[in-house]
């Protein structure tokens, strides 16, 4: 028996199904030093309970975790932090008072967590990571293009999160410890739980959630009554603001979907397709529309209370939930720390999802073993981080709204892929063919039909940079847009790729 044989012999994965995914199948190594190097961070990693398996599809055998709750506390712990509450602070740029933005919050939630929660029932039946399935419509190398757009997506977000963490960490400081130092622990602490890979991160997030929830609802008793000086508004908002607040929201949930199946992959195949899609939805709509709304009622009182305004204008985000919990004392500032990690579930997961894209980025990297990329991750998000905190609100409000078009039309694409050319079959996707080139889609009417949609998405974006003829008139509709017009251009092109390539 060979050496790589026996690497692959003791890779073997066991039944127990907490602990399969890193005791999964050793990566293919190459022979030489290289493979030796490779073999001793494989027998490393499994010393510990470090995911080994990269990108690679998950076969039948070792898709045995049956603990489906975890779908629902994943979810609910990504979204129980200050992130939410951070976009939800956004209202009052677009004009929208409490009540107003409020609606918006929910419908738009509401509709738009439909698509990540259904496409994360996809992972058990095929065994595929988000975006590895995308190759079966974007083909094996034009789908480094949607990936490196998730990959500016996830890590922006990243970015943001990190910024605010950051934030709340030296808001508690008193000056002695710097928004950029705290943006490296927040990082740091983000970097193990993602290099560890699935078993860890679902276990981390089992539990993330209980102290984010109970210091949130003790920032909300200690500066409570404030909340009830809001700011009043003249006139009734404009159907433009309504729209453009809408796509803020949008382009929070929609994203979600580009990464859903990455942490239902290793879930038994027969497992309950209702059951996942439920968890999904209520884990992701539930905490993200009462801690919006929470942020536009933040958002909303500040400028009516000087010492929320003064605090906000020192530390911005973790300024005001400093403030809130100051009559707290000693304890308020060990909430507002514990808020601050509070965002480490989001990160956490996030991150994840980063190395795995990062192994599909290029065809070459998927030798690389996923938890080093965890590495570079963070080597990316430090210093962006840094520069982004100088002037954060302008930044995110114009890295968010960005977001909504290209992931609407990339999901109209796959949607259109799996319902219409593959008849919703997931047994349609033949996992074998995952990496060759030579049986997967070309790729050329996937991204046609995303590009050309731009024609209409453009007139119809409402950016500070930019705004379209149609948007002047309507506010913001880009995403909208994106995803019908991709979907529609997706059918007639598709249809002629499938004919001229016989695939």
């Amino acid at each position: 028996m060979t050496p790589d044989a026996k690497v692959e012999e003791k890779a073997r994965p066991v039944s127990d199904p907490e602990r399969g995914p890193e005791h999964g199948a050793a990566p293919d190594v190459p022979a030489g030093r290289l493979a030796r190097v490779r073999r001793v961070l494989y027998k490393a990693a499994q010393f510990g309970r470090v995911e080994v398996r990269g990108i690679t599809p998950i076969p039948v055998k070792e898709r045995t975790v049956e603990r489906t709750v975890n779908i629902f506390t994943l979810w609910w712990s990504m979204n129980t932090n200050i992130l939410g509450i951070t976009f939800g602070m956004l209202a009052p740029i677009y004009g929208l008072n409490l009540r107003d933005s409020s609606l918006v919050i929910l419908f738009f939630t509401l509709l738009t967590t439909v698509l990540p929660a259904y496409l994360s029932t996809w992972g058990p039946k095929t065994g595929m990571r988000q975006m590895l399935q995308a190759r079966y419509s974007f083909g094996r190398n034009l789908v480094s293009i949607p990936v490196l757009l998730n990959l500016a997506t996830l890590i922006a977000f990243c970015v943001i999160m990190a910024v605010v963490g950051g934030q709340c960490l030296s808001s508690v400081a008193d000056g002695n410890l710097s928004v950029s130092l705290g943006i490296v622990l927040t990082a740091i602490l983000t970097l193990g739980i993602s290099f560890c890979g699935f078993t860890v991160l679902h276990m981390f997030e089992r539990y993330a959630w209980i102290t984010a929830l109970i210091s949130i609802i003790v920032a909300v008793g200690t500066g409570g009554k404030e909340l009830r000086n809001q700011v009043t508004y003249d006139a009734p908002p404009a159907a433009s603001s309504v729209l453009s607040f809408g796509m803020i929201v949008a382009s929070y949930m929609i994203p979600w979907a580009c990464l859903s199946s990455d942490f239902t992959t290793y879930l038994k195949p027969d497992t309950s397709s209702t059951k996942i899609f439920t968890y999904s939805y209520l884990g992701l709509a539930v905490p993200t529309i009462l801690l919006m709304t929470l942020g536009s009622a933040i958002g909303n009182a500040i400028a009516n209370v000087p010492h929320w305004q003064d605090a906000y204008d020192e530390t911005l985000v973790g300024g005001v939930l400093a403030a809130m919990l100051a009559p707290a004392g000693g304890f308020g500032k060990f909430l507002v720390v514990l808020l601050s990690f509070s965002l480490l579930g989001n990160l956490a997961a996030t991150s994840y999802s980063v190395t795995l894209n990062l192994q599909l980025l290029l065809p070459f990297l998927v030798k690389v073993p996923r938890y080093l990329f965890s590495i570079v991750f963070a080597a990316i998000v430090i210093p962006l981080a840094i520069r982004a905190a100088d002037d954060f609100f302008v930044s995110l409000e114009n890295f968010v709204a960005l977001i909504g078009y290209w992931t609407s039309a990339f999901l109209a694409v796959v949607l259109v892929e799996h319902f219409v050319f593959r008849k919703g079959d997931c047994a349609a996707y033949d996992a074998e063919a995952w990496n060759d080139a030579g049986r997967l889609p070309w790729g050329v009417a996937a991204l046609g039909a995303g590009t050309l949609s731009f024609a209409l998405v453009i007139p119809s974006m409402a950016q500070v940079w930019w705004t379209g003829p149609i948007a002047e008139k309507t506010g913001d509709i880009g995403f909208e847009l994106a995803f019908v017009v991709s979907g529609l251009l997706y059918l007639p092109l598709r249809w002629a790729e499938k004919r001229w390539s016989r695939r």
